[in-house]
């Protein structure tokens, strides 16, 4: 029998639980889901009184694989830039539920008495997950093992398989944020130990593309600063030239195709805003490690030229004797603007003289790079990408991050969760192949002046909005995941069945009904707005597909 002092409500995976207010999202009891496909929802719970150690069970199907997270809270000091738009939850700072803890058994979960928590459920749908209705029963016990109040949830399995992704996913990885929280020196084998579980939780969750520091990447640094060094490739110079080392490489390489990576893109090879210098790279003389490059470098003199003539092309045998040569893309420099047009020139004319037949790519937003053909792949931000699509670019690209606060898509804390989702149609509808995020785990300071904690500071110390900077927490063990994360993943699920769907009915017929009854066409800036709208569309998408597997069995 339940507690009449413990209230429970079902509710979906985009509603987010404040505990300082009341819940004002719809009750969320069902969903349709495809075979290898993760589903969703949240259970918010309030008791009268404090209570601690409340266990939390969930019973499924045996096919279907059911795991309960806590959500827990984290402060933001800065949500959102003083001129947002209207489309957030609030400006205020506080506490925003984020984290998503695994339940320890012994401990359980707490309840402070009259404030509104959540726990997340997370259900793997098999592949050989049986078609039909089937029922999940979430329980809370109280310490002394009574009943405290719980939610029924039924998902009904579609027996088609989701197909795999096949968007290009990256979320910048950063080995230093690992090293310096955990306290391992930088690729020891514990060092390693943590990277992979971090590698293999981003491809989960459809990252499948890594970020891979050949020298510590010249990203978010400040002008004359350094990041802790992050470098797999061994450097010895002497009177007879450059020697280069790959193990590290290689090892790297080998260990994201291990966890699910497909695809690598090398760090940068000039700096961030301008291209004008060397990324920070040691070198070993005489027995000794220094650094030989970096802000002090002028990125065109003769010396840094002359590194790179020796060391590009030995890197591209490495790749092509690797295999993954169609698995490789290159960066120049990060986030050019208009005046650093000629010294991106030069730079791209440098790559594309020692690499020229490994794609490149670089996230900007002034098409006058991609007119005067400087960056073959282009990464527009979603509120430029505009004369990108007019001028039918291909394969385009996009990305979001702190600038994109108006209208757009994004993953702050104080936006809906519905905000970070609707980027799956958008995708979709926009033929986008790739997909980019500068912030997997950024755990520094804007600029990298120092290391912070994540669970402390969200906002880069007043650097970007809470949820800019990075979508995973560390964990004793490893990475604890954000349901920022999760709903990103259902966003690129929404993506993958709207491609089934298209081998079922046609894409121009996928089109016409995305945007059957919008006031307006669907656009990175016009989209419907609320939670209710992205779950009765997928639903929908959902029953289509069931209908069309009706159709093949009887033509």
């Amino acid at each position: 029998m339940s507690d009449s002092r413990f209230e429970t409500r079902a509710l979906s995976s985009l509603a987010k639980v404040f505990a300082d207010s009341d819940i004002i999202d719809q009750t969320y009891r069902r969903a349709s889901a495809l075979r290898l496909e993760t589903v969703s929802f949240q259970v918010a719970y309030r008791s009268a009184e404090r209570l601690r150690h409340i266990r939390v069970e969930a019973a499924a199907p045996q096919e279907l694989a059911v795991t309960v997270y806590e959500v827990g809270l984290v402060p933001s000091e800065f949500p959102i830039y003083h001129d947002h738009d209207e489309r957030i939850l609030r400006s205020t700072p506080g506490l925003y539920p984020d984290p998503l803890h695994p339940i320890d058994p012994e401990k359980g979960i707490h309840s402070p008495g009259n404030q509104w928590r959540s726990v997340w459920v997370e259900i793997d749908v098999t592949e050989k997950a049986q078609p039909g209705t089937h029922s999940i029963r979430v329980v809370f016990y109280s310490e002394a093992g009574e009943e405290l109040g719980g939610e029924n949830f039924e998902v009904e399995v579609i027996p088609a398989i989701l197909p795999k992704q096949k968007l290009i996913r990256t979320e910048w990885f950063h080995c230093d944020g690992l090293a310096q929280f955990y306290g391992t020196e930088v690729f020891s084998e514990e060092h390693w130990l943590y990277i992979e579980r971090y590698v293999a939780a981003a491809a989960k969750h459809g990252i499948n593309m890594l970020l891979t520091p050949l020298f510590t990447p010249p990203l978010d640094t400040a002008m004359g600063g350094e990041r802790l060094t992050v470098q797999l490739i061994d450097v010895e110079r002497s009177e007879a030239g450059y020697t280069f080392g790959f193990d590290k490489l290689e090892r790297w390489i080998r260990m994201g195709l291990r966890n699910g990576i497909e695809y690598f893109e090398f760090s940068h090879l000039f700096t961030q805003w301008g291209a004008g210098h060397a990324p920070k790279i040691m070198v070993r003389e005489n027995g000794e490690l220094h650094r030989l490059f970096g802000w002090e470098t002028d990125a065109f003199g003769p010396e840094y030229r002359e590194f790179l003539r020796c060391f590009l092309p030995e890197l591209a045998e490495v790749v092509r004797g690797l295999g993954i040569e169609d698995k490789v893309y290159f960066h120049v420099s990060d986030e050019p603007h208009a005046d650093h047009l000629e010294s991106y020139r030069k730079a791209a004319q440098i790559m594309d003289e020692l690499v020229g037949d490994f794609p490149r790519i670089d996230a900007l937003s002034d098409f006058a790079f991609y007119q005067e053909g400087l960056v073959p792949l282009p990464i527009p931000g979603t509120d430029k990408i505009q004369p990108f699509l007019d001028a039918g670019v291909e394969p385009l690209w996009t990305y979001y991050c702190c600038s994109q606060y108006k209208q757009v898509a994004n993953r702050f804390f104080c936006f809906p969760s519905a905000r970070s989702r609707i980027i799956g149609l958008q995708l979709y509808k926009f033929k986008v192949a790739g997909f980019l995020h500068w912030g997997f785990n950024f755990w520094n300071s804007q600029f990298s002046k120092r290391p912070i904690n994540p669970y402390q500071v969200t906002d880069a110390e007043i650097g970007f909005p809470s949820g800019d900077a990075f979508l995973v927490y560390p964990g004793e063990e490893g990475p604890v995941c954000s349901l920022r994360m999760k709903v990103f993943r259902e966003a690129l699920q929404d993506l993958r069945a709207l491609e089934l769907l298209e081998t079922m009915i046609g894409r121009e017929a996928v089109l016409v009904w995305i945007e059957h009854g919008l006031e307006a066409p669907l656009t990175f800036d016009q989209y419907p707005r609320d939670a209710k709208f992205l779950l009765k569309f997928r639903s929908a998408v959902n029953e289509r597909i069931k209908a069309g597997l009706v159709n093949r069995t009887n033509p």
